[in-house]
This record gives structure tokens, sequence and C-alpha cells, in this order.
């Protein structure tokens, strides 16, 4: 092996939270897919590897971090030549550390712990972590190389101790989750420290859903002045070894990326995000397929092509459950999406169903004028039947309500809500019809008039969303300020807003906090989603 250059393994993997020996597999079989006969000189994982990212409260248990430590012995034993650098949860003195660590010659040579603990968003790092207090540099062919962890790359203190110690390269580990424009700013930050510090950078992230979260990959390496000369796949699992020239540590490569290509598409990212995060979610979850309530308008079309592109469509069941306010067309419509994408597809009446609830409620509703308690029956009629089909078959029944809907409470609880996954809880209205255009430019499975038709829930005559909510260019950019940027009612009326349109819009999401607090979880893409991100108390005077 050269002495002219280092061989450096990145690992952009997806491993399963508390999935401890099945991640050490993975560990194992990563490093032998390099090869014996040039294999690197490093091997780098992401941040918290061995447990998946995040493990919140597991990280309490003394059992799990035993197992931690029992397969870093494996993992010790089973490559002495190479540095394998890798993350985990390590107790030490009464402290528990989010740690990096570097395993040579069968034990583990150096640490670095992490120093900057993010606690915002969907991070509660400091509930569980102590912060570490310095620089970790290990040697390799006569280079110094510097270990970060995530968090510290949004800052400076943890690359300036590495850059003064005297750090010939800066290996940052990662489990960045992704919402929309994320890749962006990483590759912007990223670049500027490069420069900054004079000091290549090698970002490795984890790819894969958990939970809520979608972790994108795109692992990146930067030179010294600011050039992102590589970058790994987005929304996929990638491995490669890259060649770093020992002089500079440059990258040796004859394929060097063309700027135009770093970032792709905003819808690219958002759909392809969708569909990560809807499979993993199904498939970490051992569910076997899963089933929607197709209704025929655009929200449960998109989940439809959504959970098709992410299992396959043998995996994925739609029904469509019509009452005497179906129009025809969304009976036709919603048949021929299940054709278009090769799904199975029935159509179950709701009508008995419906006058049975009617009867059974008669004389409690004696006297009483029928208004929404009617519309939101035939909602909760679906959901009984959705729930009864997945619990006969095993399979998960997805949600189709979009964030715009969940903002303002446009939706039945127990009915449209009823369900294990909300595909769309993060996609506002106005992406869900750029984004089934996106879908449609890549084969045309959506039926046009679906998308071109006004959006209505059909549980009454002639019923349309506008009828209650103002249009969703209106609504969504409301909900962006409101709920993403916590703006105050003035600072969203100077935007050229009603105020009486906005009032009542602060209004509806201020009173379904309750809703959405018994909402599904679902795939995460804005900058704010409703969650962990945003911790709104249900029993709440502020105005």
């Amino acid at each position: 092996m050269s002495i002219s250059s280092i061989r450096i393994g990145i690992v952009q993997e997806n491993p399963v939270v508390g999935d401890i020996q099945g991640n050490t597999d993975l560990v194992i079989k990563s490093i032998k897919g390099f090869g014996k006969k040039r294999p690197p000189d490093i091997v780098v994982f992401s941040e918290m590897f061995l447990t998946g990212y995040p493990p919140e409260d597991l990280l309490y248990r003394e059992d799990l971090l035993k197992a931690v430590n029992q397969n870093l012995e494996e993992i010790s034993k089973a490559y002495k030549d190479i540095h394998i650098v890798i993350g985990y949860p390590r107790l030490k003195k009464g402290k528990l550390f989010n740690a990096a660590g570097v395993i040579y010659q069968g034990s583990i040579q150096h640490e670095y712990f992490k120093q900057e603990l993010p606690n915002y968003n969907v991070f509660d790092e400091k509930r569980y972590f102590s912060p570490g207090k310095g620089p970790c540099l290990f040697k390799v062919k006569g280079k110094h190389i510097a270990l970060t962890i995530c968090e510290d790359i949004w800052h400076t203190k943890a690359i300036r101790q590495a850059a003064r110690r005297g750090a010939d390269l800066v290996i940052n580990l990662n489990a960045s989750p992704f919402h929309r424009n994320k890749i962006k700013e990483r590759i912007e930050l990223v670049s500027k420290h490069a420069k900054k510090f004079s000091v290549p950078i090698i970002y490795v992230n984890q790819v894969g859903g958990q939970d809520e979260l979608v972790f994108d990959g795109a692992s990146m390496i930067f030179s010294t002045e600011g050039e992102c000369s590589k970058l790994f796949p987005s929304f996929k699992t990638h491995s490669e070894i890259v060649e770093l020239n020992n002089t500079d540590l440059s990258l040796i490569s004859n394929n060097k990326i063309k700027k135009e290509k770093v970032v792709r598409t905003e819808l690219e990212d958002l759909y392809d995000a969708l569909v990560l995060g809807t499979k993993d979610y199904i498939q970490k979850n051992k569910f076997s397929g899963a089933i929607i309530g197709s209704s025929g308008g655009i929200d449960s079309a998109l989940t439809a092509v959504i959970a098709a592109d992410a299992i396959g469509p043998d995996k994925v069941k739609t029904f469509m459950m019509p009452f005497k306010y179906t129009s025809e067309m969304s009976i036709v419509d919603a048949n021929k999406l299940a054709t278009n994408l090769g799904i199975s597809h029935k159509v179950i009446d709701i009508s008995k169903i419906f006058d049975s609830f009617e009867t059974s409620l008669k004389d409690t509703f004696l006297g009483k004028d029928k208004d929404k308690t009617e519309e939101n029956l035939q909602s909760r009629a679906r959901g009984v039947l959705l729930m009864a089909i997945s619990n006969k078959l095993g399979l998960l029944v997805l949600t189709t309500g979009n964030k715009s809907e969940t903002a303002v409470g446009y939706s039945t609880l127990y009915g449209d809500t009823a369900g294990g996954f909300g595909v769309l809880k993060d996609v506002p209205k106005t992406w869900v019809y750029q984004l089934a255009d996106y879908r449609n430019s890549l084969s045309e499975v959506i039926p046009k008039r679906i998308i071109d038709r006004p959006p209505s829930a059909e549980l009454s005559a002639d019923q349309k969303d506008s009828d209650s909510l103002p249009s969703y260019e209106i609504l969504d950019e409301i909900i962006e300020l409101y709920v993403e940027k916590d703006a105050a009612l003035e600072e969203i009326v100077s935007k050229g807003l009603k105020k009486k349109t906005v009032e009542e819009v602060i209004n509806l999401i201020d009173k379904n906090e309750y809703k959405r607090r018994q909402a599904p979880p679902g795939v995460r893409i804005t900058a704010r989603g409703f969650g962990k991100d945003r911790r709104y108390p249900i029993t709440n005077r502020y105005s």
C-alpha cells in the first residue's frame, strides 16, 4: 500500500435504532465489502451508529449501554489493521457522552466526546448527554486527523481547537435530519469552515427514516479552498473508498463533481424524503404493507403514489368508500389511479353503516338540526372500516391529511385522522400539488383531473374546501409565518395579508392543538413540523 495516499472508506448507511447487534453486523459487512486487496486505512461510520439515532430514552437503559460495550469489543476483534471511526454512547464516571471512537489493533485507541449538544427543534441531547471538553486527534501515515460530531460543525469551537492542534484533516460524524434546503445549508456551512480554517473536511451523514425524522445522507468532502470535491447520493445508502493525496490531503479523483450537480432540485429532495421516510417506517416496524382510504382527491392520490414507490405496488391497497355526496368523478378517478399504479383497489359503500349510526343516535339527537356531526360520522365510518381491515390483514393505515389541514383542524378525529402514519403530515397543500406534478413528470400516474379539480372533502352537497378556508396559497403563507417562524399577528399582516383572515387562521391553529396531539406521526420535511418541533400546551390562554 502506497504511503503517498490515505484511503478512507466512507460508510453512508441506514442503522436501526436499538438494533445494536444488527448495526454491528452492518459495520462488519460494510468493512468486508471494501475487500482485502487494497483495504482502506480508515473506515468512517456516522454518529451514534451502534444504537442508531436518535435512541431517545433507550439511553437510560443500563442493558443497552452494556450491549454497546460488548459489541464494540466484537468490532475491535474483527478488523485489527484498519482504523475504524464510529459513533456510540459512552458512560464514563457517571456521565453519558455522545462519543466517536477510533478502534485500532483490537481496542479503542482514541475517543472524542461531542461538545456542542443541540437542544432545539427535534433535538434534546442535553436531556441525555454531558458535553465533551476538548479535541481528539489520531495519526495515520504521518497525518493528524481530528474528529468532530454533527452539531460541532455548526459552530467554530471544535474545529478551531482541531486546527490549533495541527489537524491535517477533520472528520465530522453526523446524524443530521433532512428538511427543505438542508443540503444546501450544509454545503455552504462546511465549505465556509474548510476555507476559514484551511483544513479539508469529510462530512459523513447517515441515511434512512426514524419515526418522523428522515436522514438524507449526502455525505461530502471539502478541500482547504472550500470546494465540495465529492458528494455522495442523497436518500440512498452508499459506501465508497476515497483516496486522499498524502501531501495536502486533497481528493485524488478524475471525476470531481460539477457545481451545478451539487444541489438537486427542491422537489426531488422533498419527494425522495417522503418515500424514504414512509418506506422505513413501514419496513422497520415490520408491517407487511399499507392501506389507504382513496377519495379520488389529490391528497389520497399522492399518498398512494408515495406508498407504491416506497414499498412496491403489490404491498399497497386502496379502498374507496363512497356515500351519497361522493361524485362519480371521484369514484372513476380513484379507480384509474389504482390501475395506473398497479395496486389493489376495492369499493365499500358506507351508506348502510351511516344509516345504522343515525338510527342508534336518533333518540340522543332528537330535536337537533343536522350539522358537522353528520359529516364527521361519514369520516368516522370510513376510519372504522380502515382500522378493521388493518387489524385483519396486518397492514398499516396511512392517513392522507396534509400540513395545511392539520394546522387548522380541517380533519375529523377518529375519522380521516385514524391510522398509523401520516405521509403528508408536514406537507403544505400547495406543495402537495407541486409534488403531484413532479411525480407525474417521471411517469404520469395521477389522473390530471385529480390535480385540476377544486379540492373537496365531499361530506355535504357541492362542498369545497374554499367554503371553510381561505385559498391554500394564503393559508400556507400564514401557517409558515406563524408556525415555522413564530411571527406575531402584526408581522404577518404587514406582509399584505388581511387582518381578519390572519386572526381567523391563527385562532384555528391555536384551538386545534388537541387534535394534532392525537394525530399519527409523519415524515418531517419542513424546518418546523408539528410534533417534537412545536410543543405547545393544549390548555393555553396565550393570545
